[in-house]
């Protein structure tokens, strides 16, 4: 049986039969609605029933608790309908601009950025443009039927690469082989663009507004490919990026974070180093706080972040609660390996 499901505020509905998710229902109407991981680890699909029910299928309790589910939220990627709907879901876009495609591609290079860190650069199909927006993700389709998930690194460029940050997870198959016995020239077979964490750029989507990146570890992949879009089309937004890791290591770019202050008039970098480290100067401790230390009041900002789940949780329920940063400018993608098998 086929329901009805409406968006608000955006007016726009699609079909959705009890055995498919919300979002794979909306994804297959050619609705864009915000999503990350489709496996309920990152939150990104969070939405309020406004009338119906659903049933909440394989929600997790870590990302969706009871108390959330009793004021009428549920996750679009686990959630199935049991009767009409009406949602509300801000940021619905058509897909039609920039379809979800698959494709062959071949790796150019392999490129050892830190010791658990390498950068994977694929070379697309030379007679196929695939346009995708910076900041999203794409899927390696692996032979087993499985699935991995990583950003794109770099803005779109006349060469028709991909560039990718893999890092290395204990026991995970697949960076593994990127580690162990992937070389150049490999075939593999990728889906994308895949994803809603992007920048907003219109006036009405606050497209004037100060930007503020908050990554963790590879999180800087996504950030590094929405810099360079600003670079490249004149962006001159202020923006702030805090960078997060462990140790100075773990900032496997620093150099290049550092240049952007020289090429972007409004541009910041502060990099956060999470245990201190003999000879490092910069700021420690969490690298969400140190955004809440330099910017007490959020609430004129928009909020990229990227990085591990509990990171974002701990981003969006500080920045809303104590910076007055709207919900509704905080836009994250959550690095789900840990949660789910993305490795």
């Amino acid at each position: 049986m086929s329901f009805k499901v409406t968006l608000q505020p955006s007016g726009r509905s699609f079909a959705a039969d009890a055995d498919t998710s919300l979002l794979q229902a909306a994804l297959d109407a050619e609705l864009m609605v915000p999503y990350g991981c489709r496996d309920g680890a990152c939150g990104a699909c969070k939405t309020k029933v406004l009338a119906g029910s659903v049933a909440h299928g394989r929600s997790p309790l870590t990302t969706l608790p009871e108390a959330e589910r009793a004021q009428g939220l549920s996750l679009m990627c686990c959630a199935h309908a049991q009767s009409d709907l009406v949602l509300e879901c801000r940021d619905v876009r058509s897909a039609h601009d920039i379809p979800v495609r698959k494709m062959p591609c071949r790796v150019q290079s392999l490129e050892k950025l830190a010791s658990d860190v390498i950068r994977l650069t694929l070379r697309l199909p030379p007679s196929d443009t695939f346009h995708f927006l910076p900041g999203q993700y794409i899927d390696f389709l692996l032979a087993d039927g499985q699935r991995r998930s990583f950003s794109v690194a770099n803005a779109q460029n006349e060469d028709n690469t991909l560039e990718l940050h893999v890092r290395l997870i204990t026991g995970g198959q697949f960076t593994g082989h990127v580690f162990t016995a992937m070389k150049e020239r490999d075939i593999l077979r990728i889906e994308g663009p895949l994803g809603s964490f992007f920048l907003r750029e219109a006036p009405e989507e606050g497209g004037h507004k100060p930007l503020v990146f908050l990554a963790g570890g590879t999180g800087f992949a996504p950030i590094k490919a929405i810099v360079e879009h600003m670079l490249n089309h004149g962006n001159g937004r202020p923006a702030t990026l805090y960078w997060g890791a462990r140790d100075p290591g773990g900032l496997y770019l620093h150099e290049l974070a550092q240049s952007w202050e020289r090429q972007l008039a409004n541009f910041r970098y502060v990099p956060v180093i999470s245990d201190a480290t003999e000879g490092w100067s910069g700021r420690t401790g969490l690298v969400h706080q140190a955004v809440m230390a330099d910017l007490p009041d959020l609430s004129g900002y928009q909020v990229y972040a990227c990085g591990a789940p509990a990171m974002i949780e701990a981003a969006k329920k500080d920045f809303s609660e104590r910076c007055a940063l709207p919900l509704t400018d905080f836009y994250a993608d959550a690095f789900t390996f840990a949660a789910s098998p993305q490795t």
